[in-house]
């Protein structure tokens, strides 16, 4: 599984080139549930196949991420928390997820927009909070370009030194396929109690 979707992944982007690593990285950016994780260490992979260059994987990055980034500003600046609270379910958000967000913004302030580029999910949605409280442009994006090009550069070096340790991810493929099967039956036995926990309140 993990070998096939290793595969896939560095396929897409091998055929999309930088164009491709740009549009994924501004849906990582935004309220898409595409995870950085899942892009960045694939670039890296082929950089060291010789596909891609370093520094054309860190300024295509970083202009996606730019991209997303002021997209959900406007999002926030325009729409706020009823657009998520409408279409949120659509991207497998909910309510409490922006809350959480907001609240991290109000206690770092503009930091905030930096230093969540490291925390999952949090990455995806602190453009809205900084839109509705109409964050400065320059320092959204000074501080937005100096977060996504440190994690999105970091795990394409991830990626790379993998390219010398293939022959140790190969051998504990089928390990990694138990904790991925793991994972999902925890994702869908929690999407199923939070249906039934739901419906009850109902």
């Amino acid at each position: 599984m993990f070998a096939q979707l290793f595969s896939i992944i560095t396929k897409i982007i091998s055929q999309t080139g930088y164009l491709g690593i740009s549009f994924f990285m501004a849906l990582e950016s935004m309220i898409f549930p595409i995870p950085s994780e899942a892009i960045m260490p694939f670039a890296g992979f082929l950089a060291a196949q010789g596909q891609f260059s370093m520094w054309g994987i860190a300024i295509a990055s970083t202009i996606g991420s730019l991209i997303g980034s002021y997209l959900s500003y406007a999002i926030g600046l325009y729409g706020g928390k009823p657009f998520l609270q409408k279409f949120g379910k659509f991207f497998l958000l909910d309510e409490s997820h922006l809350d959480w967000t907001e609240k991290f913004f109000q206690k770092y302030g503009n930091k905030a927009v930096l230093i969540s580029r490291f925390i999952p999910v949090v990455r995806h949605l602190i453009s809205i909070p900084a839109g509705i409280a109409k964050m400065p442009l320059f320092t959204f994006g000074i501080y937005t370009a100096l977060g996504a090009t440190t994690w999105n550069m970091f795990l394409a070096w991830l990626g790379f030194k993998l390219k010398e340790k293939w022959n140790l991810v190969d051998e504990y493929t089928h390990f990694l396929d138990y904790i991925v099967v793991f994972v999902l039956l925890i994702v869908i036995v929690y999407f199923f109690y939070k249906l039934i926990r739901k419906r009850k309140t109902t």
